[in-house]
């Protein structure tokens, strides 16, 4: 679910909550709840789990590269200390 759409459902749930004799003032709620929710959501500084679950899958990629490289280069070493001993 991307953020807007979080607050969209978010603003529309909390709209929902207010009593029916205040239908009019609904929709105005609504807007300026979802304007006021994403402002204050905005300073956390939030990722979306979609976001989050593909870092999370650069990360093990970059993992498993950094290990390659790490093996590589002890074979390197290991085999430059075979030719100059």
């Amino acid at each position: 679910m991307s953020k807007t759409s979080f607050m969209k459902n978010l603003a529309s749930q909390l709209s929902e909550a207010l009593p029916s004799h205040v239908s009019a003032l609904k929709k105005d709620f609504e807007k300026n709840c979802q304007a006021i929710l994403t402002k204050a959501f905005a300073k956390f500084d939030l990722v979306t789990r979609e976001e989050f679950d593909i870092q999370t899958k650069v990360l093990a990629r970059t993992r498993k590269k950094l290990e390659e490289l790490e093996k590589h280069l002890k074979e390197l070493e290991a085999l430059s200390r075979k030719k100059s001993g």
